[in-house]
């Protein structure tokens, strides 16, 4: 005799099995993979939904890459071993086993990706049949990257090359995206440019009332009231008081100012000892006929070249004058390495740097005195110089010169300066 039947039994469907879930089978193998590899002593006791860490300033920008790609899991291992790529997540894997969505950290930015979905319009490529775009990326050693990439598996489309925005290559990953590996060129003075320069002149505060009224400059106080920072300009350019002998003081970039310190002296100039500052190391001199300057290095090196003068007050062009411009040239021949073309005028040189002219450019002439005497850009010169004259300086007519609509000038404490009308 048999007992009454379970209702519960009876109506229990047979067990059979089924395949489980590609997703959480795959986010279940990676967090058994990590259990296994992690230190002895581990626990296991993480959630499957905490995310890894997010490495420090990564984010998402304004325009953020979302790639189509032919084998997403093989991709992200070549993105990690080409450009030091960290997964951010595990990937999300749809029923197929397609990989539906992927994060990884490539330098301070967010990559997306995912498999093709041709259903969708989505392909790589590789499937399209050549890549439509190309995505740089900025790295410190573009020669080693692409050297990783080509060694993961990409197609070298370009060598590394140095080019006047920088240096760089370009190689196809193995989803056919293209992507140019770069360096970019630093910003800032070349060797030669000029990278700052001071007004000395013996009263700083009727120095900042004159170039206000006639350069329209805005002026911040620095140093214990005695200096002057002018906003604004595309030449970084300030005011020194209480210096006897108005004169423009040059600061030029140099690779290494300790040698060029050396150099000076070697060729009959005298200088201070250098000093580490926020803007580089720098060091100030005086040329073999009394004209002060200075010398620095940008922390990261000269550059490619500084801003070109973007506006009225901007110093746009200066000149230096000596009694002795044989000397002169043989000096900064040998302190800034510049080489001298000769101007229209008589005795007039300018000095050339690798790439051209300086920058700002400038002019070496004969002086009765050692003084650089610098040329401000104005939009209207008459009316310039009419102001220069209502603040107390004196100012010819303007006439036409070298580098457009000129006119010399002379401030209300003895400083000689020009003002030229582009």
């Amino acid at each position: 005799m048999t007992g009454p039947t379970d209702p519960l039994h009876a109506l229990r469907a047979p067990v059979a099995p089924v395949d489980p879930d590609p997703g959480f089978a795959a986010a279940l193998r990676a967090r058994i993979e990590r259990a296994l590899l992690a230190p002895e002593g581990t626990a296991m006791t993480a959630s499957t939904t905490e995310r890894p860490t997010t490495p420090a300033g990564v984010r998402p920008h304004a325009l953020t890459p979302y790639l189509a790609v032919t084998d997403a899991a093989r991709t992200i291992e070549f993105y990690v071993a080409a450009f030091g790529a960290v997964r951010l997540d595990e990937p999300i894997v749809m029923p197929d086993g397609r990989i539906g969505h992927a994060e990884l950290a490539v330098g301070d930015s967010v990559l997306m990706l995912a498999d093709e979905f041709p259903e969708i319009g989505l392909a790589a490529p590789t499937t399209r049949g050549g890549a439509s775009q190309s995505l740089r990326l900025e790295v410190a050693d573009p020669d080693a990257v692409v050297a990783a990439a080509v060694a993961a598996g990409a197609i070298l489309d370009r060598p590394v090359t140095d080019a006047p925005h920088g240096r760089g290559g370009v190689v196809l990953d193995p989803a056919g995206h293209r992507w140019m590996i770069s360096r970019s060129a630093p910003t800032g003075p070349r060797a030669g440019d000029l990278g700052y320069a001071s007004l000395w002149t013996p009263d700083v505060e009727a120095a900042e009332r004159f170039y206000t009224a006639v350069l329209g400059w805005t002026a911040t106080g620095v140093r214990g009231g005695r200096g002057r920072r002018i906003e604004g300009l595309a030449t970084h350019l300030g005011m020194w008081g209480g210096r006897p002998r108005p004169t423009l003081m040059p600061c030029w970039a140099v690779p290494d100012a300790d040698d060029a310190a050396a150099l000076v002296r070697a060729a009959g100039g005298t200088t201070d000892e250098p000093v580490d500052e926020p803007y580089g190391r720098v060091v100030e001199c005086a040329d073999d006929q009394g004209q002060p300057f200075a010398l620095f290095t940008p922390p990261g090196g000269p550059g490619a070249g500084p801003p070109a003068p973007r506006g009225p007050g901007d110093l746009t062009y200066y000149e230096l004058r000596s009694p002795d411009p044989t000397r002169s040239r043989a000096f900064y021949s040998t302190v800034l390495g510049w080489r001298f073309h000769p101007g229209t005028d008589a005795g007039y040189w300018h000095p050339l740097v690798d790439g051209g002219w300086p920058a700002p450019s400038c002019g070496l002439v004969r002086g009765e005195t050692t003084v650089v005497v610098p040329w401000f850009r104005v939009t209207d010169a008459a009316a310039a110089a009419a102001a220069v004259r209502a603040a107390g300086g004196t100012a010819t007519a303007p006439a036409p010169g070298r580098e457009g609509l000129v006119a010399e000038c002379v401030d209300d404490q003895g400083a000689p300066f020009c003002l030229v009308q582009l």
